[in-house]
């Protein structure tokens, strides 16, 4: 890296936040996705909108790549440094700036842990609803840029459906806010453009999230079955029986395995081909009823052991299991990698079937544990990085395992993003007119490509050309963006 460059960082934040050193560079050198790495130039630590916006406008003038990075949690490749550059790495940004009891939300920087907004709503009653797998140490900037879930989002919705307003650092190094804390978007809902663009439109640098009461009751239920397709029929007949509800996990027999065989223990039954984890929750009259009919629509599809968690200690046992269950996996194997895709319900029995040919034919392991309420499936292939043959059937296992859930109905991902990952695959789902409108709403936002490149599009599309004006009026960025979305696509010039 150019010491010019790392000269002005210094003076932009404190010599220590400037980090060059190659062996500390290697832990930022990949995600949690490990099978893609490349290291950074450098890794810098901001703790303020105004220290990111500086380090962003240096970085346009030098015309260094640069990308934010969160908890390092992400499972598609998004804090990928593809092309080196500087990492803007957020996690010092960590303080829950306000709390607003009355209006029910909370102002929060993105390096805050996503569980840690819930415990200090907690007083009030009150508390932040998505709730990813790894809450415990995921980052809400993170979730924000993934439009990340979690097992309760099949009934109070996804990461954009809690956020309110943000403030963001544009990829020229403009401060900006969106969104309303009221709730109420003006015009083009641009947090909803924001939410999900994964870290590629903007650096988001403070976020407006929207708090729930706690509900006044919960019942969580563990079903055991002796098939897939019996579990799998219950997902589908709670739904159609009019139920929906907060969470309705999936566990298979290789996932129990490494959960009863590690400290994230829970008593799942050891001898279940497939379990569901099934939470309720809502005002107490009528709880026991709606709780009743999915023991009985359990029992209908020969679940041979339900139980109900008598109090609160026996629930958090129950979800440690499922909140642990990707931690357990060292258990079955050295390396693992996470698939994220979308199908419907019903056709979750041939899927899973399918899968597990694959994994009889590649000669690698599979657990499955996910969402099975909104049909988002989390294969886990395990594997032993130190065998190169593994590491090769990976591309060839999971590509396959894409285009199996695009032919059935289904799309690319959950709540991991495309990121690095899959954006080869972006193509099976999407036409070359859809693709070039997406391709038109990013150069508004990141004009000069140099924000977290080499992300989300296929890439026979990284030689785009790319716009020669940048737009900083909040008003002119809705504007651009109607526009492309509201009008005749037009080709995007290679």
């Amino acid at each position: 890296m150019n010491k010019e460059v790392i000269g002005k960082l210094r003076r932009i934040l404190p010599s220590a936040a400037v980090v060059e050193d190659e062996t500390e560079l290697l832990v930022y050198e990949c995600d949690g996705l490990p099978l893609f790495k490349n290291r950074p130039d450098l890794v810098v630590f901001p703790r303020t909108t105004e220290q990111v916006a500086q380090v962003v406008r240096l970085a346009n003038e030098y015309r260094i790549p640069f990308l934010p990075r969160g908890a390092g949690t992400g499972l598609s490749g998004g804090a990928l440094a593809v092309e080196g550059g500087i990492v803007i790495e957020l996690q010092r940004m960590n303080r829950i700036l306000s709390i607003d009891i009355e209006n029910r939300i909370a102002v929060v920087q993105p390096g805050v842990v996503n569980l840690h907004i819930s415990q200090a709503a907690a007083p009030y009653g009150l508390y932040y609803a998505p709730d990813p797998s790894s809450q415990m140490s995921c980052s809400i900037g993170g979730n924000v840029a993934e439009n990340s879930g979690g097992p309760h989002c099949l009934k109070y919705g996804m990461t954009t459906n809690h956020i309110l307003a943000i403030e963001m650092v544009t990829a020229r190094g403009e401060i900006i806010r969106l969104g309303n804390p009221a709730g109420e978007p003006i015009g083009l809902d641009l947090v909803g453009v924001i939410v999900g663009s994964e870290g590629t439109f903007g650096i988001v640098t403070e976020i407006t999230v929207r708090l729930l009461p706690k509900p006044q009751a919960v019942k969580t239920l563990l079903a055991a079955f002796h098939s897939v397709e019996e579990c799998s029929q219950t997902v589908s007949d709670v739904i159609a029986a009019g139920i929906v509800p907060s969470a309705l996990e999936f566990v298979d027999a290789k996932t129990i395995e490494a959960v009863e065989a590690s400290v994230y223990k829970a008593g799942y039954p050891l001898d279940a081909v497939a379990a569901l984890l099934i939470e309720v929750d809502g005002f107490r009259e009528g709880l026991e009823e709606t709780s009743n009919a999915i023991v009985e629509i359990c029992r209908r599809n020969r679940a041979y052991d339900v139980r109900v968690a008598k109090d609160d200690e026996e629930r958090a046992k129950l979800w440690l299991g499922r909140k642990g269950a990707f931690g357990a996996m060292g258990r079955l194997a050295p390396d693992m990698i996470t698939m994220d895709a979308v199908i419907p319900r019903t056709r979750l029995p041939e899927v899973l079937v399918a899968i597990d040919r694959m994994s009889e034919r590649y000669g690698l392991g599979v657990a499955n544990v996910f969402h099975a309420g909104d049909g988002n499936l989390h294969p886990l292939i395990l594997f032993d990085s130190r065998y190169q043959d593994q590491v090769e059937k990976i591309f060839g296992m999971s590509e396959e395992i894409m285009k199996l859930c695009v032919d059935v109905g289904g799309s690319l991902s959950g709540e991991h993003g495309i990121g690095y990952e899959k954006k080869d695959f972006m193509d099976l789902v999407f036409t070359e007119a859809d693709l070039n409108t997406m391709m038109r709403v990013k150069q508004v936002f990141n004009p000069d490509g140099l924000l977290n490149p080499a992300k989300i599009f296929p890439s026979r599309r990284g030689c785009t050309e790319i716009g020669k004006h940048t737009t900083t009026s909040t008003a002119e960025i809705g504007k651009k963006v109607e526009a492309i979305l509201l009008g005749s696509p037009q080709k995007v010039q290679h």
